[in-house]
């Protein structure tokens, strides 16, 4: 989970240049040189929104609209999130302008036979069971995403061990001295208040698995709504103090009021536990932590910064690599910062990393910001 030591961060697939002197600034992809392939969905039920929420994240890939007969079909709903043009009839989507590929997810055989009749020259078609093909490939990714997930957040688990055993220590001593006192008191108002202490350290305790419960659950896949931010910093300030010390950090909170995203809460969760305990890891446990929420310009920024060692500029460009960590085997999985990456693409949003060396660094994460959060209901 956390992917870099006290006196070294790691890694990130992203290009870096300066943001300012001595300042070190990444982005977790670079732009990319070629023209993007330009690509049309026909069909929008599971097959059509699946290839929508994966072809998305892709940045050599645009899709330039969907289509499908049925305006109730989930994949319209997912495309107007995305900002995926919607077209009501297949001609118009498909004689759009430099298409490169067409792919029918509909599972309908008379569309082949008007794709062939309809599709310009140069325009490739991808249907029948090469589409279905695609489709389980689709499905399977997104599968082994979320079982990459859940297992990176199951190995972090062992680096909570010795907070929550401290944790769980505390209250079941008080409980045991508690209940060797009540074997012996006679006073019922004794008795009365002891068992009220005993009351208040079960619920110590019950509080301390909820919260592990929180963490380490499978994320749903269509789990998805408007997630309270500041609420879910707050969640994560509580469950990382499981892994690291934050008794000498010094937690600065500048929340914006009612700032919300949508996504999906558990794995929202697991990007900021993530953050703030290699934040406070790189500041040997004494600094300054800094958690910032705001809408700025149209779209929702957190930003999560520590006074810490800093990223060495050539590491810059490692960051999110997938299995990449500095940390002795078994210390790290090197997927925490690969797996922030896919929450955060999935979310439609973008993160950015600002690093100086002793000076600490900070990682901003934008979102697009949903103007009718104070219309729907927000989970906090």
């Amino acid at each position: 989970m956390m992917d870099w030591p006290a006196a070294q961060r790691t890694g990130a697939a992203a290009t870096s240049a300066p943001a300012e002197p001595g300042i070190g600034r990444g982005r977790i992809e670079p732009v990319p040189a070629l023209l993007p392939m330009r690509v049309a969905i026909i069909g929008a039920g599971r097959g059509g929104m699946a290839l929508l929420d994966v072809l998305h994240q892709i940045r050599t890939i645009k899709i330039v609209g969907i289509a499908d007969r049925d305006p109730s079909a989930p994949g319209l709903t997912r495309a107007h999130e995305l900002n995926v043009p919607v077209y009501d009839r297949v001609a118009d989507l498909i004689n759009h302008q430099g298409l490169n590929l067409v792919m029918d997810v509909t599972g309908d055989p008379t569309m082949e036979s008007v794709l062939r009749k309809e599709v310009p020259a140069g325009t490739d078609v991808v249907n029948g069971q090469t589409s279905r093909l695609l489709w389980l490939l689709v499905q399977h990714e997104s599968i082994l995403q979320t079982e990459l997930l859940h297992a990176e957040k199951l190995a972090g688990i062992g680096s909570f061990a010795a907070g929550i055993a401290h944790d769980m220590n505390n209250p079941l001593q008080l409980i045991l001295g508690l209940a060797e006192n009540l074997a012996d008191e006679t006073d019922l108002d004794a008795v009365h208040t002891q068992a009220r202490d005993i009351i208040e350290a079960v619920k110590r305790t019950t509080a301390i698995c909820r919260d592990l419960t929180s963490y380490s659950r499978r994320a749903s896949l269509q789990q998805d709504c408007l997630i309270g931010v500041n609420g879910k910093l707050d969640e994560a300030l509580k469950i990382a103090r499981y892994a690291v010390a934050l008794q000498d950090i010094e937690i600065r909170k500048r929340y914006q009021p009612d700032v919300a995203v949508k996504g999906n809460p558990d794995e929202l969760l697991h990007v900021f536990v993530n953050l703030i305990t290699n934040a406070v890891q790189a500041m040997e446990h004494e600094g300054a932590l800094t958690l910032e929420t705001a809408v700025v310009a149209g779209t929702t920024q957190i930003r999560v910064s520590d006074t810490g060692c800093g990223i060495p500029p050539e590491l810059l460009d490692r960051i999110f690599e997938p299995f990449f960590t500095t940390k002795p085997p078994g210390k790290g999985t090197g997927l925490g910062l690969y797996n922030i990456k896919s929450v955060i693409h999935h979310m439609n949003g973008t993160i950015e990393v600002e690093s100086q060396v002793g000076r600490g660094s900070t990682f901003t994460l934008t979102f697009p910001h949903d103007s009718s959060v104070g219309e729907r209901s927000v989970q906090p």
